[in-house]
């Protein structure tokens, strides 16, 4: 087993609030770090390294106990395979997310083929990096990749590395996703919807109301419904919010 180490926030089960597969049972393993600093980010202060990982003892109760890091591979791995026997058939796979997973390509193609054979592995990513994206494509089951938008994220224009990384993406399943707020403008949505049908217009995108910080959505439903209209070259669209926010799941 490798032992290359990993800057981990934390390791938890419970329900994916977002995409394609919303309402699904997985184990999150959120790992630390991120190219990206958008203004809407959910998971804050990623930019230093905590001094500990927290790990989940039992699926879904919430009893946290510390782990220094960088978090070894083997310590991971022997938790999931203990959840995966003691409790059987109650995941539908791992989310490695973060953050930006992609930020240890090179650390993920020593990881991924050891939790591959636990549970099927879905990437969560901003897909800005498809150099780190293509060594990893075998390992992989599903991915789901974010286009950032200018007007909603504060980031620069990132079309290009999109366009490279879903090209690749498109290898396995994949759905994309954009946050939407008040202040999309139509162009943003109409150059993704674009981008997509040009690698194939059978790729899902869900559209995601941006949340607040006090919970609220930052979108009204008409200028929503609106958007959605703008997206006719694709085959499957849909809006779905944050929906494990107002679950109470983490």
């Amino acid at each position: 087993m490798s032992n290359l180490q990993a800057p981990l926030v934390e390791c938890f089960s419970s329900i994916q609030g977002e995409g394609v597969l919303v309402g699904l049972r997985q184990v999150f393993l959120r790992f630390s770090g991120c190219n990206l600093n958008c203004k809407f980010c959910d998971t804050p202060g990623m930019s230093a390294v905590p001094d500990d990982c927290l790990l989940e003892l039992t699926p879904g109760r919430r009893d946290f106990f510390k782990v220094p890091n960088p978090v070894p591979l083997e310590r991971v791995a022997t938790l999931i395979e203990s959840w995966t026997a003691a409790w059987p058939g109650i995941h539908h796979s791992i989310s490695v997310t973060g953050g930006e997973p992609l930020l240890f390509g090179t650390l993920l193609e020593e990881w991924l083929p050891v939790l591959k054979k636990l549970l099927p592995i879905y990437l969560e990513t901003n897909g800005t990096l498809p150099e780190a994206l293509a060594p990893l494509i075998p390992h992989l089951d599903s991915i789901g990749m974010d286009i950032k938008l200018p007007s909603s994220t504060g980031c620069p224009e990132l079309w290009d590395q999109h366009h490279a990384f879903l090209e690749l993406a498109a290898m396995k399943e994949v759905f994309v996703k954009i946050v939407v707020g008040q202040e999309t403008e139509d162009w943003e949505i109409q150059r993704s919807c674009a981008m997509i049908a040009s690698v194939d217009p059978g790729i899902p995108l869900i559209l995601q109301p941006v949340t607040r910080d006090d919970g609220s959505i930052g979108i009204d439903s008409l200028r929503t419904l609106e958007l959605q209209e703008l997206c006719s070259s694709l085959r499957e669209v849909r809006v779905i919010p944050q929906t494990h926010k107002f679950m109470g799941q983490l």
